[in-house]
């Protein structure tokens, strides 16, 4: 099987063309894969697969195996592989996922796709603000936001790693959200200026999480703290993020990179996925 790593802002993904490989196990695959010191090393798997609504469609699987709605990062990647393998000729294509068909743009170089904007649809807030108290004892107030997969924004006055590694794997799991959630922390620097880390269902901290700001930004709007064109800062990079409130979407802009390519033995690949 071939396959292509890729990152947005650090947050990496094993990406496969879905119109040629034919393997159906895809979730085992993401998790026999992932881990750094065992497989490749990446945040979960992306398959780019044919649609009929749009010009092509993206399957993620995280790297625990469990099937995502929507990676930003991700679809940023996807639009730089259709173009940079030639299997398409557009700047701007739609790309069809859990979470709706979704509209990117891409920026060319030298026949390379070196940023990708995505119109990333409509946010679904909720109005009311949710406090949530942990096992530890810890209480974190926050909003809920959906950009096709669910979010918990809580603003905190300085990035720690208690509150992302000790508290983000339990307000992950908490019972309030019995689909688990992706968890935002958020220190505000100015009003067109954030830090965020994120705790990602499925995958734990990574480098970056497009959906993740893009929701970020959303509640901070909400909240009143930042303006509608946000540079939002995280451990890979910074993406720039546009809630278009007139027509109520939200535009994410960042870069797209292709790390290697390489060639997988799936019947050897398999039968230590049985063995284990």
């Amino acid at each position: 099987m071939d396959f292509t790593k890729m990152h947005g802002l650090g947050n990496d993904y094993i990406y496969v063309n879905g119109l040629k490989e034919k393997t159906r196990d895809w979730s085992s695959l993401a998790r026999y894969l992932s881990p750094a010191h065992t497989g490749i090393g990446a945040d979960g798997l992306i398959l780019i697969l044919q649609s009929s609504k749009a010009d092509f469609r993206m399957q993620m699987f995280n790297a625990d195996g469990s099937e995502g709605e929507m990676c930003g990062n991700g679809i940023r990647c996807v639009g730089k592989y259709v173009y940079d393998h030639r299997m398409t000729h557009k700047t701007k294509l739609t790309i069809e996922t859990k979470a709706g068909v979704k509209t990117l743009f891409l920026t060319v170089s030298q026949g390379r796709v070196q940023e990708v904007k995505v119109d990333m649809g409509e946010p679904l807030i909720e109005k009311q603000e949710l406090t949530v108290t942990l096992s530890n004892g810890r209480k974190f107030t926050g909003v809920n936001v959906s950009m096709g997969n669910p979010h918990f924004v809580t603003f905190v006055p300085k990035l720690t790693d208690k509150d992302v590694l000790s508290s983000g794997p339990l307000l992950e799991k908490a019972s309030c959200f019995p689909n688990r959630t992706n968890v935002e922390f958020v220190e505000v620097v100015d009003k067109t200026h954030l830090k965020m880390r994120v705790w990602e269902r499925g995958s734990g901290e990574t480098m970056a999480c497009g959906t993740g700001a893009c929701a970020t930004v959303c509640a901070a709007v909400f909240k009143k703290i930042c303006q509608q064109e946000v540079q939002v800062d995280l451990l890979g990079g910074s993406l720039f993020i546009k809630w278009d409130t007139q027509n109520n979407h939200v535009f994410m802009t960042g870069p797209a990179t292709t790390v290697y390519k390489g060639r997988i033995n799936l019947r050897h690949l398999l039968q230590n996925m049985h063995q284990r």
